[in-house]
């Protein structure tokens, strides 16, 4: 019972992409994002959506401040495996589509 609540693997470290080594692939940065707003998990919903792992680190004491205050108070950096980094990019631009749904309105 020393290890309840805890999981030996996350959702996060079942869906990073493996190298042929059967290692997690390297992690790069996508975007910093702001410590006043739910920026950082808007965007991680929406990379989750279309299947895209994320990880959210906290520059300087900001993981203190997460803990202590409930925000950092230096933000959140986002990580994404290096080969979904330019579709996560892509992503992060939100141009929309234009299905014909807004003609005539």
């Amino acid at each position: 019972m020393s290890n309840w609540g805890l999981h030996k693997h996350g959702e996060n470290h079942d869906a990073w992409p493996r190298t042929a080594g059967d290692s997690p692939e390297e992690a790069a940065f996508l975007v910093h994002c702001s410590p006043l707003d739910m920026e950082a998990d808007m965007v991680r919903s929406m990379l989750k959506a279309f299947g895209i792992p994320s990880v959210l680190r906290y520059p300087g004491d900001g993981a203190f401040g997460k803990v202590m205050l409930g925000l950092s108070g230096s933000g959140a950096d986002i990580y994404v495996p290096a080969s979904m980094l330019a579709d996560a990019k892509e992503l992060l631009k939100g141009e929309p589509e234009d299905d014909g749904l807004q003609e005539g309105i």
